[in-house]
């Protein structure tokens, strides 16, 4: 390539962080009657769909069951879909045959990290536990991400843990779920920032609208006024560099379109140089997940 030729190159726009799902009420028990536009399959045809009418190059799948055979799903999906870069599968991390069962899954290129719904677990200290951690450290030089997802109570042990493990690479999921329905900006706000400190963490700029109150006001929920606050916080923390931008389509038509959530966040970030613009929206995902 030559210089002109490299100093034009365009960076390919990422969604970092979106789902799908062959729909069934049993395995998706979380999806309720408040829910219903996600009661239907949403496949890979679904997606290009979306991604073309937000002009999205590329994506990152995300698990939303925790089962090996989603993750197998997931994963002959993307092989079979050049749009879908990467998944970030499940496994059973906590479980004393976790490197084993990884084995299964060398040699599947698409695989860039695992995810366990923390935020879920009855345990409220989960992500402390010995046998959790245990697990952890042998994702050290494997190249893979492991996701963070939990709310905004669980960031004091969220801190904890990732000191645990400064060699590994972490993903924070929707910024960590703030209490964005009741306008509460603390203590999420001086947690974040604390988190942010740690620069082997990245943040997902998605789920926000979920957080917000999607059931009565769904146009206020996606709205820059109302998710403002939010992202100010989460740059100051992060920084442009650390940040990514995510859908989490299709949950997010809860609130708003998939075009729409784009279109906000590039409204909100217009002020920001061209190469912070592009790093946001496709480039940090690149790097950090080896696209």
């Amino acid at each position: 390539m030559h210089l002109n030729e490299a100093v034009n190159a365009k960076v390919e726009t990422i969604d970092a962080h979106h789902h799908l799902w062959s729909y069934s009420a049993v395995e998706y028990g979380w999806i309720d009657e408040d829910m219903s536009v996600l009661r239907r399959d949403y496949l890979p045809g679904d997606l290009k769909a979306a991604m073309a009418s937000a002009c999205i190059d590329g994506t990152v799948a995300v698990q939303a069951r925790q089962t090996l055979d989603e993750t197998r799903w997931l994963l002959d999906m993307a092989d079979a879909t050049d749009a879908i870069r990467g998944v970030v599968g499940w496994a059973p991390i906590a479980g004393e045959e976790f490197p084993g069962v990884m084995e299964e899954f060398d040699g599947r290129a698409k695989l860039k990290g695992l995810r366990h719904v923390i935020q879920d677990e009855p345990d409220e200290h989960y992500i402390l536990r010995e046998d959790f951690n245990s697990g952890i450290r042998t994702l050290v030089d494997s190249g893979l991400v492991y996701e963070i997802l939990i709310f905004e109570r669980h960031l004091e042990d969220a801190i904890y843990f990732v000191d645990e493990h400064p060699r590994q690479p972490f993903v924070l999921d929707h910024i960590a779920k703030p209490l964005i329905a009741a306008g509460q900006l603390e203590p999420w706000a001086a947690r974040m920032r604390e988190l942010g400190q740690r620069e082997n963490v990245w943040c997902k700029l998605s789920g926000m609208v979920m957080e917000a109150d999607w059931h009565t006001d769904p146009v206020r929920a996606s709205s820059l006024a109302t998710l403002k606050p939010y992202l100010d916080v989460v740059v100051e923390a992060f920084g442009p560099s650390r940040l990514m931008a995510g859908s989490d389509w299709p949950v997010c038509l809860l609130a708003t379109e998939y075009a729409r959530w784009f279109e906000l966040l590039h409204s909100y970030f217009a002020g920001f140089s061209e190469a912070e613009q592009s790093a946001i929206f496709g480039g940090t995902a690149i790097k950090v997940y080896g696209l």
